[in-house]
């Protein structure tokens, strides 16, 4: 088992950081934009922008003295649209965007200003670069995962759950990638056994009827795929598998530490200190068209005992063997 730090965002975008020892020309205020497709107060994202503004500051980067941060926080898709525009109109030096959902506004309003992103599984596809290695325009960053990690969801929640025979797929209706996540899983469903079922949601609503309707089939299961919708109703997924006693496997460590019973995914964070990075470079005049985009360095397995014990399950130790983390 390992600890982590979190790093605790107070104050929004206006907290203050050190001045780190390789300090930046002061006489010009940079100005960087920031749009989350997630609630203020939601801990995750804090998190994750903490991590962000800690890694600028390591590159000499200090808010109210070189640079300042104008973020935006938008939970549904008009807020989105609306704040991508306001960014834009504020001519940033450059913006982090989170998601496919976040960018793809913002190149509808601006094909110059520089934008890196997180947490975009398929940008290609997307139209948001030309190639990941050279990505050709006004746009950069990195990607989650690649689509493949999906068949790895379900041969994990298969060895958890031996009896399983059915899996609903949890989707965001609004976005492309649940296709792409879903296709990888169709091509070890007949060798495990496991009829899936693809279920796309859009809001809290949806959600909720389609774990309770799944609730209702023995031997059933769930595949929480990753998505923004997924991350922002993460609370009521987890507390639905539970109520209703389904194995569920979800993309990221934080649904765990939640209560989940089991992930495999990249860490959430660590894509943040990344895109730093990139700004930092892009702040000092290289070019988001020159800049890669990269993948993952590393995937991890995190299995909660407690919620197994819960379910019923005995973990096989060989799954407890290759865990990266176990919550008990």
């Amino acid at each position: 088992m390992k600890r982590r730090d979190f790093i605790t965002l107070l104050g929004g975008a206006a907290a203050s950081w050190p001045i780190a020892a390789r300090a930046q020309p002061a006489d010009r205020v940079r100005r960087i934009g920031v749009l989350l497709p997630a609630a203020a107060d939601d801990p995750e994202y804090q998190t994750r922008i903490g991590a962000f503004l800690q890694e600028l500051a390591q590159s000499g980067w200090s808010i109210g003295r070189n640079v300042g941060i104008d973020t935006r926080w938008a939970a549904n898709a008009a807020d989105i649209r609306r704040h991508a525009a306001e960014l834009v109109a504020l001519t940033p030096d450059v913006i982090l965007a989170t998601g496919g959902s976040t960018v793809e506004p913002l190149q509808q309003v601006t094909r110059s200003l520089p934008i890196v992103f997180v947490n975009v599984a398929d940008p290609v596809g997307g139209g948001f670069v030309e190639s990941l290695a050279r990505p050709g325009g006004n746009t950069t960053g990195f990607t989650p995962y690649e689509y493949s990690i999906s068949a790895k969801w379900l041969e994990l929640l298969k060895q958890i759950s031996p009896r399983l025979t059915r899996a609903a797929v949890l989707r965001d209706r609004a976005s492309p990638d649940g296709i792409g996540q879903f296709a990888a899983m169709q091509g070890v469903a007949p060798s495990l056994g496991v009829v899936l079922n693809p279920v796309d949601v859009r809001d809290a609503g949806e959600i909720e009827r389609a774990i309770t309707t799944l609730a209702r089939t023995s031997n059933s299961g769930l595949v929480v795929t990753a998505s923004g919708l997924a991350i922002r109703h993460r609370d009521l997924i987890v507390t639905l598998a539970a109520r209703h006693d389904l194995p569920a496997v979800y993309p990221f460590r934080f649904f765990v530490t939640g209560g989940g019973l089991m992930s495999y995914g990249p860490d959430s964070i660590e894509p943040y200190r990344r895109a730093a990075g990139y700004i930092d470079r892009i702040l000092k005049g290289e070019k988001p068209a020159d800049l890669p985009v990269q993948n993952p360095t590393k995937y991890e397995l995190v299995i909660n005992l407690k919620t197994a014990k819960a379910l019923g399950l005995e973990v096989p130790p060989s799954l407890l063997a290759r865990a990266d983390e176990v919550i008990e």
